[in-house]
């Protein structure tokens, strides 16, 4: 009998006052739960998460491209140290970068949000429907950022 061992991966895409996870099955990369949450949530959500052992945690991590930044960017760097130190206990823990995501998905560094969704359905499928629920049905806004955060580290470290 084969035994098959199912890992997940945590993507986040945090924010400064509410954060977007997608949770994925490995092997097929399969959304199996996406949600927003306050920081205060997702915090909790990270912290209690039973299958630690079981779950690579990747968080998409603040870049300096010489530009000035305000306080809600050094709000959500604050929450992504938050959510990094809670997930200690997870399998493994990565951090990548918006570029990264960009790179991997659409190979041009001056991709939107728009080309990254687009990107993810070209290679998943369509969203769907209430009738007729597709890879992606649910989704809003920053849980596409969370899913890519996921998609980029399984395609280019988790190996």
């Amino acid at each position: 009998m084969e035994v098959r061992f199912i890992n997940y991966i945590l993507s986040i895409d945090p924010g400064n006052v509410q954060t977007a996870y997608t949770l994925l099955e490995v092997d097929t990369l399969k959304p199996i739960s996406a949600r927003i949450l306050p920081n205060a949530e997702m915090l909790d959500f990270i912290e209690g998460h039973s299958y630690k052992a079981d779950i690579d945690f990747v968080i998409e991590m603040v870049a300096s491209y010489g530009m000035a930044v305000g306080e809600t960017v050094f709000e959500t760097v604050f929450w992504i140290g938050q959510f990094y130190a809670a997930a200690g206990q997870y399998k493994s823990r990565y951090r990548i970068k918006r570029m990264d995501v960009k790179m991997n998905l659409c190979h041009n560094s001056r991709a939107k949000d728009a080309n990254i969704r687009q990107a993810l359905i070209d290679r998943f499928g369509v969203v769907g429907t209430k009738k007729n629920p597709g890879w992606f049905y649910g989704f809003k806004s920053d849980m596409w950022a969370a899913y890519a955060v996921g998609v980029t580290y399984h395609d280019t470290k988790a190996r």
